[in-house]
């Protein structure tokens, strides 16, 4: 199989609840935005893949769904989502395998981890 490109696709409950967390809270940038005016789809870049927001869903989250998201400073995001009224499920902390973590849900209570790679972890410099 060759992937040309990927996406992860989430039905949320309430999509313009969800399109104004991931745009305005977390803010993500825009990709794209398709299909009727009154139930927009949206796509959302993120980092190196792609977040559709689509039609709807009746259930709550899985718990087998979870975002991870590298950022430049979990600390400083925790607390610019805290502000914005975001609940932190997780505090950020160093994990043993040496990544910083912070948990938080988006409205639907998909998990969203947070994480923060240390300058000296191996994921940062190739020790060979």
């Amino acid at each position: 199989m060759e992937v040309l490109s990927s996406r992860v696709l989430l039905r949320p409950r309430d999509p313009t609840r969800s399109r104004r967390f991931y745009a305005e809270t977390l803010g993500l940038a825009v990709y794209r935005e398709f299909g009727p005016p009154d139930h927009p789809g949206v796509v959302f870049f993120l980092g190196q893949g792609l977040l559709e927001l689509s039609g709807s869903a009746q259930a709550p989250a899985g718990p087998g769904i979870q975002l991870w998201l590298q950022v430049r400073d979990v600390a400083r995001e925790q607390e610019r989502l805290r502000e914005a009224g975001v609940a932190v499920l997780r505090e950020a902390r160093q994990e043993p395998w040496g990544l910083i973590e912070a948990w938080i849900a988006d409205p639907d209570g998909h998990r969203i981890v947070l994480v923060q790679v240390p300058a000296d972890h191996p994921l940062r410099r190739d020790p060979r």
